[in-house]
């Protein structure tokens, strides 16, 4: 189904008839693609869909194999970032990219530095990076050094790179409230609408279809390098999203019910872990973990949960408080050591924490198990294909061949490694930590699904999650926290939005349901 877009909207920039050949892989097939000035064109798709590679192309990063470029309606041929930049062309990557030790000024001009008789000129710059951030009504200091910024400052200052191009037409963002607060993605908005009161087209690439719908003015689908929808915002609805993305494939998530013998797996009392400078990052917290379920853990940014994770996982030294793993108390000191007990984590930033990019599919998926590949301090080359390709086929996972480096994979294959990675590990207890985190709605699907198989197998699955619908649709118990402490605890007809919504704002335990927390 394809809806034709407005036709009293300028077009500032087209890719018509687009191919891209990779070596076995046909990226993208004869792709059109229009950007309206001034407005925000959300371009969408599972992960391997195209769209990182037609945004290269878009940012001069990659050439087309076939097809042309035109930026108001004149032929371009972009060679490079830099290139791209001369056209009025911005590209804001989703892992951000500055230097953490060098001041907001120094990265604005970072490659272009302003110069007076050779000499850099430090005072120009930080007058004209004040300018800019003040233009873009943000109070953040152009001496201020980035890494003592917030995420969402940092990404302001990544848009204020682009704005510092007064000659500016296209902005592309891909992904860029991934990483972001409620507060922060607010933010942003508002200064995406004032990109569009200048005249600035913006690219926006999400995987939160509501986001989509709320902020684009027109959507285009890809599927499988193919372009299969177009549309003006206003005429379509996030149904019509999903079966662009997903054509007949299935979201829905099935809870088979665990039938052995429900035996607690985890119990947690009184954890407490101190905050640098005074206070508390968890305080005071009670919950327990049994066979056979996934228990989701919801809270705005902020509220512990990924440090509780830490914490299980050994992270921490200085957290307090009891833990029982399996019958048996016992402090977690490491994290090889409880991998040693059973207990694994999918971590929330897979490119930092749960890959090594300079790596094949296949060495990333036996770090964790690389012991059990091992005769004789040699590692058996036959035992780990063999494990390596029975995970491929069990996840699922869209591979070229499992020699190739992990960076060759769509983000959703990439987190199925992950998880293959933690598999080979023998697990009985995995801590999921935001596994949806800038994945398509197909590819979380898949690790939903993984997730309550491995709860129907007898495993303890934790689903540390920001999402509601996904935190609802996926787990059999819900912990709410709010500033470091448990607000609630819900099952069955209590988990609804509103229940959890309204513990996570109150920030204290909710009265009158059967399965809440009493310290």
């Amino acid at each position: 189904m394809e809806q034709a877009t407005s036709q009293t909207c300028a077009c500032v920039m087209r890719a018509e008839g687009v191919y891209k050949q990779y070596p076995g892989t046909l990226a993208l097939n004869n792709v059109d693609f229009k950007v309206y000035r001034g407005k925000v064109n959300a371009l969408i798709g599972e992960n391997g869909a195209g769209k990182s590679t037609l945004m290269k192309i878009c940012a001069g990063i990659e050439q087309p194999s076939k097809g042309t470029l035109y930026i108001n309606e004149k032929p371009v041929t972009l060679l490079g970032a830099r290139s791209a930049a001369e056209h009025g062309i911005g590209m804001i990557h989703q892992e951000l990219n500055f230097f953490a030790n060098m001041t907001v000024a120094e990265n604005i001009f970072a490659g272009k530095e302003l110069r007076r008789h050779l000499v850099l000129d430090r005072k120009k710059q930080i007058e004209e990076a004040n300018r800019v951030l003040t233009s873009l009504q943000q109070p953040i200091s152009a001496t201020e050094l980035m890494v003592n910024l917030r995420v969402g400052q940092q990404q302001i200052v990544e848009i204020a790179k682009s704005v510092i191009n007064e000659n500016l037409q296209v902005l592309i963002m891909d992904e860029p409230t991934s990483s972001l607060s409620n507060t922060e993605v607010e933010v942003l908005f508002q200064l995406i609408e004032d990109l569009k009161q200048r005249g600035i087209a913006i690219i926006y690439i999400s995987h939160r279809l509501e986001e989509i719908k709320r902020i684009s003015d027109f959507v285009t689908v890809l599927r499988n390098g193919v372009k299969v929808g177009e549309a003006a915002t206003k005429d379509i609805d996030i149904p019509w999203i999903v079966k662009c993305m997903v054509g007949d494939k299935s979201t829905h998530i099935e809870h088979e019910p665990y039938d052995g013998e429900r035996t607690e797996m985890m119990r947690l009392e009184h954890i407490r872990l101190p905050k640098v400078g005074g206070g508390m990052l968890i305080d005071d917290v009670n919950l327990s973990l049994y066979s056979g379920e996934v228990l989701g853990i919801y809270g705005l940014m902020g509220a512990g949960r990924t440090e509780l994770i830490e914490c299980i996982m050994g992270m921490h030294a200085e957290c307090s408080g009891e833990f029982t793993f399996f019958g048996k108390k016992s402090r977690p000191r490491s994290i090889a050591g409880q991998i040693h007990k059973g207990i694994a984590s999918i971590p929330e930033d897979r490119q930092v924490y749960g890959l090594v990019q300079t790596m094949s599919i296949e060495e990333n998926m036996i770090l964790m198990s690389a012991k059990s590949h091992t005769k004789f301090h040699v590692l058996s080359s036959k035992s780990i294909a063999r494990d390596v390709r029975k995970m491929i086929q069990t996840l699922q996972i869209k591979i070229g061949k499992p020699s190739d480096l992990v960076t060759s994979l769509s983000g959703g294959n990439q987190q199925k490694v992950v998880i293959g990675k933690v598999l080979l590990s023998g697990p009985r207890i995995i801590l999921f930590d935001e596994p949806s985190r800038g994945i398509d709605i197909g590819a979380k699907s898949d690790v939903f699904r993984i997730m309550r198989r491995f709860a129907q197998e007898g495993m303890g699955i934790i689903f540390v999650g920001s999402e509601l619908k996904e935190i609802l649709d996926v787990c059999d118990r819900v912990i709410v926290m709010s500033k470091g402490k448990v607000a609630g605890e819900f099952s069955g007809k209590e988990m609804t939005e509103e229940t959890l919504v309204l513990a996570t704002g109150e920030g204290k335990k909710v009265e009158g349901g059967a399965h809440n927390v009493d310290s």
